[in-house]
């Protein structure tokens, strides 16, 4: 099983869910490009090397390596944007899917307005030409995870000192912070061209989905006239299942053993 974290996180925020679906499977908990100790590989004015669908046949190469042909994975927030498109264009190497606090980002990029560009200030900011983004998070590393742990729906405990720490290291370097930026500029722009094109040729998820959100957050009240998130999703996948979670949008770091016993519901006893 692939676990993939997002923005501001690294592989820490499986920390201590990981050890519960180790129980049952072979875990991988990846640091995306960027984040943690992966590298920063060289990107262009394409940013197709930051795109969902570059970061995802990484995925897949790390998984085979490893000897895991086929596997499920779970991806929060940017996390849960590779995994989709993960899921999309491998099919045959995904079991099953699960996606934490997101929709698709070209059905929240359609829905945009006000609401959007203030609380969700990273999709508009960081995508901005280099290299006013990367100043940012260079500088104002430790005020960001601040910012996330307190703002973002999430109890200010979400993020132990030990663990702010290490998100906040990676915000400062200039190379992951570049990194960053790159992923988010990619969502923005190469990232809503794939995902146009999937719909354009009726390209859908084939594999069991699991949609969780937080409850009382931006994805539970911004979209009740689309029918919420699983109406939304069920455009993207044809088999998908989920509900609401307490903790804001960091809850499997607030409620780790309640998000590992849901994962584990969902994915049952399918070994990867």
């Amino acid at each position: 099983m692939a676990l993939l974290h997002g923005f501001p996180e690294t592989h820490l925020m499986w920390r201590e869910i990981a050890p519960i679906l180790a129980e049952s499977f072979r875990v991988v908990a990846f640091d995306l490009p960027g984040y943690g100790r992966s590298s920063c590989p060289v990107s262009d004015a394409t940013h197709f090397r930051y795109s969902k669908r570059k970061l995802a046949q990484d995925v897949l190469e790390v998984m085979q390596r490893l000897g895991h042909s086929q596997f499920s994975v779970a991806g929060h927030d940017r996390g849960g944007r590779v995994a989709y498109r993960l899921a999309l264009d491998h099919s045959n190497r995904v079991d099953r899917l699960a996606v934490l606090d997101i929709l698709v980002g070209t059905e929240a990029w359609d829905r945009a307005d006000a609401r959007l560009a203030l609380s969700f200030w990273p999709w508009s900011l960081l995508a901005q030409p280099a290299p006013l983004p990367e100043r940012i998070l260079e500088t104002a590393a430790e005020a960001i995870i601040e910012d996330a742990a307190t703002q973002w729906d999430s109890p200010s405990s979400a993020f132990p000192p030990d663990v702010r720490s290490a998100y906040a290291a990676a915000l400062a370097d200039a190379d992951h912070a570049h990194a960053i930026c790159e992923e988010y500029r990619a969502a923005a722009t190469i990232d809503r061209e794939h995902e146009v094109a999937d719909l354009d040729a009726g390209r859908k998820i084939s594999r069991p989905t699991l949609v969780l959100w937080a409850a009382n957050s931006a994805l539970d009240k911004w979209y009740l006239d689309a029918g919420g998130p699983l109406q939304i999703w069920r455009r993207w996948a044809g088999n998908v299942e989920g509900e609401a979670f307490e903790g804001g949008h960091f809850f499997p770091e607030v409620h780790p053993v309640e998000t590992a016993n849901r994962l584990l519901a969902f994915f049952g006893q399918v070994r990867s």
